[in-house]
């Protein structure tokens, strides 16, 4: 049998478990929270897996890789900033986000929590919340269907267009059908086919150069600054100050990313964050350490028995094809659809919600039913879907480039108001509006500019800056407020015992 047969084989066999995935949860999407939250009844580990897979997309094994084997291990200060704000959200915002999210009169998405926790009777904060989640999301959901298109390109060297078309139509299939629980359901099975392709591919590799000490000193010869965290001399330190700075802040962006912070609200408790917290940051380890690697490993590889890739994004799919059994470099293929579709459905899924429920709902008069909600979510991921492929059909950015900047977007205009709701009892709803627009305005003008340094980091210090500000010149005494913010302190306080 040809390789191609096998490569297709594997593939045929994942698309078809995403699929059935999705048929089986489509019996429990059949109410509005329950397509959009599912229930609120996610175990931990679920929860834990599917919010690690839906953060890390196809720039896990593809962006990550590719800047770490273009550039060397400097690189590397991304995967330290994602791993420690990745445990800082578990442990701050999960708990009390689950908690806050069903006290404020049982709020199922963001920007529904922001209007009741700061009581905005004007919907100006839900509105333009969700106005900022569809457009950063249509981008981010783009940046998938990129990777998916190239994907496509290097696996099977066919055309980008079709790859990029197959890709999000299963994604689709099953988020259309499954909801939100089919999106986190196959975020399971997706984030632990990512983790064993990040470990076996580099494993093999390693071996098949000769051991871990053959592959140092190939990377070290082909660049001295390769192994360095500081560039090895190769930057002046200003620079390297900008690269550390930089890449430490992408953990900043955490606080405010829709399509995980929504996992802590689908939690069946507030104490079961603690374990979600342990299983999801193992598994943020295991995934980033293994991207690291890969791309390292990945320049002594090329280097010794040369087919370096004209693209670095894809240096990890090469290795997987010439390297493994076929059938199993056709697992690790689809362990990269893997991290690009888990991403994919929990963003159309965060869209969907922004449109139905965030927008619909407050233009309506009379309160539709679930059955007309339910609908319209799934028409609403068909929408943002086809403007999303309509923007990858011509790719002028990379996949990490796309996704930089969607994080940015989120981390600067969420990520403050989500601290403050949740630890700041004078937020008001004016002070959460400057700061997510001030947030979100300063990102895109930081990047206009291009200063070398992550406008992630200016546009989340200027939105926390500008809602403290404005929160404090138009505060107000709401009892019911206080009320909300003590009864939500108490729930997470409370031990498992205690429930």
């Amino acid at each position: 049998m040809s390789d191609q047969f096998f490569l297709f084989l594997a593939l045929g066999i994942y698309f078809a478990l995403m699929l059935l995935i999705g048929a089986l949860a489509f019996k429990r999407a059949n109410t509005h929270e329950g397509y959009m939250l599912a229930g609120r009844g996610l175990p931990p580990w679920v929860a834990a897996l599917s919010a690690g897979a839906s953060d890390m997309s196809g720039w896990l094994i593809m962006g990550l890789p590719g800047a770490i084997y273009a550039t060397g291990l400097i690189e590397g200060w991304i995967a330290v900033g994602l791993l420690i704000g990745s445990y800082l959200n578990w442990r701050l915002v999960a708990p009390r986000l689950r908690a806050y999210s069903e006290v404020s009169r049982n709020s199922i998405t963001i920007p529904s929590f922001f209007e009741n926790r700061t009581r905005d009777r004007s919907h100006l904060l839900r509105s333009i919340s969700s106005v900022i989640i569809l457009v950063f999301f249509t981008l981010y959901a783009s940046s998938g269907m990129v990777a998916g298109g190239k994907f496509f390109e290097s696996a099977f060297e066919g055309e980008y267009l079709v790859g990029m078309l197959l890709v999000t139509a299963v994604t689709l299939a099953y988020t259309v059908f499954g909801g939100f629980l089919g999106a986190s359901l196959t975020d399971v099975v997706q984030g632990l086919m990512m983790v064993v392709a990040l470990i076996v591919v580099p494993v093999v590799a390693i071996i098949t150069i000769g051991g871990w000490g053959e592959t140092t000193s190939i990377i070290d010869a082909v660049g001295a600054g390769n192994l360095s965290l500081t560039g090895g001399g190769a930057l002046t330190g200003g620079a390297v100050a900008l690269v550390i700075i930089s890449g430490l802040a992408w953990g900043l962006g955490y606080f405010g990313q829709p399509h995980i912070i929504v996992r802590f609200m689908a939690l069946r408790s507030p104490q079961e964050a603690a374990s979600a917290r342990r299983i999801g940051t193992t598994w943020q380890f295991l995934s980033l350490a293994g991207a690291v690697v890969s791309g390292l490993v990945g320049i002594a590889y090329f280097s010794k028995f040369g087919g370096a890739p004209s693209d670095p994004e894809t240096i990890v799919l090469l290795m997987s094809q010439v390297l493994l059994h076929p059938l199993v470099a056709g697992l690790v293929l689809a362990a990269v659809l893997a991290a690009i579709m888990s991403t994919l459905s929990s963003q159309l899924i965060v869209c969907s919600s922004a449109l139905v429920e965030d927008l619909y709902r407050i233009m309506r008069k009379t309160p539709p039913s679930e059955r007309v909600l339910v609908v319209l979510g799934r028409v609403g991921v068909l929408a943002v879907a086809a403007v999303a492929a309509l923007l990858a059909i011509n790719p002028n950015d990379s996949v990490l480039g796309l996704v930089s900047f969607a994080w940015a977007g989120f981390g600067a205009a969420f990520g403050p108001i989500v601290l403050l709701s949740l630890y700041w009892r004078k937020l008001t709803n004016w002070g959460a509006l400057a700061g997510m627009i001030v947030g979100a305005v300063t990102v895109f003008v930081w990047k206009a500019f291009d200063t070398g340094l992550y406008e992630l980091l200016p546009g989340f210090a200027a939105a926390l800056l500008a809602a403290v500000i404005v929160s404090l010149a138009t505060k107000r005494e709401d009892a019911e407020i206080q009320d909300e913010f003590t009864t939500t302190m108490n729930l997470v306080l409370r031990k498992p015992a205690d429930r």
